[in-house]
């Protein structure tokens, strides 16, 4: 079986994965089944940058190798281009968007340097997958350098209309790197027909016979492949002593109360401040609610170094002291806003013991929360899912009490339905929404991709 390699941004960790991500789950697994190397930054920022010694690290039949990055790397491509410019425009906030040129130069620099550093890793009969949006010109590099291996590219962000990517400057050049990699894999048939809609709008692109698309010089196989979570192992960690210690503690804080959950990065995708506001209008439409339902909103800070991400902090922080400051009583506070991150072994008790997942981005290529929190569930009394349309994972999870997290009016509703559900409905819509989420797993979800891409590469005749 060919070797993986994994290409992204961060690295790791190979070992306990109950403390990692969800990506980084998902990658170990694929690795750990096929054998692989992972490559990407360190998380260093060091004088050498990317032209410091590679760091290896191994585990069975897992190898990863890193290097750093300079500070002006880091400034100008992870912390600029990439999150001032490709984060917020791919997300439909333009209004976000910085548009400067040395970010971009920087971004593609730091493209150009990873490459370089991955092609004497490479052995002949690799497979490459880069994924997300810090590697779009990968792809490009490698091929210039001479790479023939097929390479494979996962976005894990939302692709917007061409209505919002083409205020990206130089977004031609971004689509005509993109075109280098074999496959391209998006989330969603939404986030693929935008693509699509792209290439044959702004590029004259055309569909050839066998599915593919061929546009500036270049063709390329572009399908939707949703990602998902190692379900069966999450579904045990409220079994953990992590996950059985805070559903015992929030069981025992709640008491007959009811709790709404909501776990998510601080960041203006998620859709935060609405979310607060709607758990107050709620509570204003609904008073017979006060002390008994509370929010649980945790939100561990990212990015902070962009000023964006501060301001949106700021105004989590006041709006939840203006709510409890409203509300609160003696024996009951409405909303409790922890800035930290727990382990997913520590969150699988806490989604257990929540009578809702409030799960409302303004916009999200997947958001793999609310997986987690369907497989956390209690089959006998199990929750209910609050899902943003503008999720990803909405397509799929049909089932949920699906809301328009822009209505502040519609979300309260969705949170009042959630809260007075039924036994026999919440059953039957968990039921039908976890045979989804046990089915399209992490691990068949990296199998789809990887075995499509060595079949595009197998169909293609030698050269000579």
């Amino acid at each position: 079986m060919p070797r993986i390699v994994v290409v992204s941004n961060r690295v790791g960790p190979l070992s306990d994965t109950g403390r990692a991500g969800g990506l980084a789950v998902a990658l170990v697994d694929v690795l750990r089944e096929r054998g692989g190397l992972w490559f990407g930054w360190s998380g260093d920022v060091s004088e050498e940058g990317t032209y410091s010694p590679l760091q290896f690290n191994e585990s069975g039949n897992v190898s990863t190798a890193t290097i750093d990055v300079a500070q002006a790397d880091y400034d100008e491509s992870y912390a600029g281009f990439a999150n001032r410019a490709l984060w917020p425009t791919l997300h439909y906030r333009l209004d976000l968007t910085d548009f400067d040129r040395r970010l971009e130069q920087g971004y593609r620099r730091v493209n150009e340097r990873f490459a370089e550093r991955l092609v004497p890793l490479l052995r002949p009969d690799d497979i490459v997958w880069v994924h997300d949006y810090h590697f779009f010109f990968m792809g490009d590099v490698l091929r210039a350098a001479g790479v023939k291996n097929p390479i494979g590219f996962f976005l894990h962000i939302p692709f917007p209309v061409p209505e919002v990517l083409t205020a990206l400057p130089n977004h031609k050049e971004m689509i005509h790197a993109l075109l280098a990699y074999d496959l391209v894999g998006f989330q969603t048939s939404q986030h693929l027909s935008a693509f699509e809609r792209y290439i044959f709008e702004e590029v004259g692109g055309t569909r050839e016979a066998d599915g593919s698309i061929s546009a500036m010089g270049r063709t390329v196989v572009a399908d939707a492949f949703p990602i998902g979570i190692d379900a069966s192992a999450f579904s045990t960690f409220h079994e953990t002593a992590e996950g059985h210690e805070n559903f015992a503690l929030m069981k025992n804080e709640l008491g007959d109360q009811k709790q709404i959950v909501g776990v998510d990065r601080i960041d203006y995708s998620k859709g935060l401040p609405e979310r607060f506001t709607a758990f107050e209008r709620l509570l204003e439409l609904h008073p017979e609610m006060k002390g008994e339902v509370t929010l649980l909103q945790i939100a561990p800070p990212s990015r902070s170094e962009v000023r964006a991400y501060l301001q949106i902090q700021r105004l989590l922080e006041g709006l939840s002291g203006r709510i409890n400051g409203r509300f609160s009583d003696l024996d009951w506070t409405p909303i409790h806003f922890i800035t930290r991150s727990f382990p997913r072994r520590s969150l699988a008790g806490i989604y257990r013991a929540s009578s809702v997942g409030l799960v409302t981005p303004l916009r999200d290529g997947m958001n793999l929360v609310a997986k987690e929190y369907v497989a956390a569930q209690d089959p006998e009394d199990p929750g209910v899912l609050v899902l943003s349309r503008f999720a990803g994972a909405a397509e799929e999870m049909t089932e949920a009490v699906i809301v328009n997290p822009y209505s502040i009016d519609e979300l309260a509703e969705g949170l009042r339905l959630a809260i007075q559900m039924p036994l026999d409905e919440r059953k039957a819509r968990w039921s039908a929404l976890n045979t989804k989420v046990m089915t399209n797993t992490a691990s068949a979800w990296s199998r789809r991709f990887l075995d499509r891409l060595v079949s595009l590469h197998e169909s293609v005749p030698a050269e000579g």
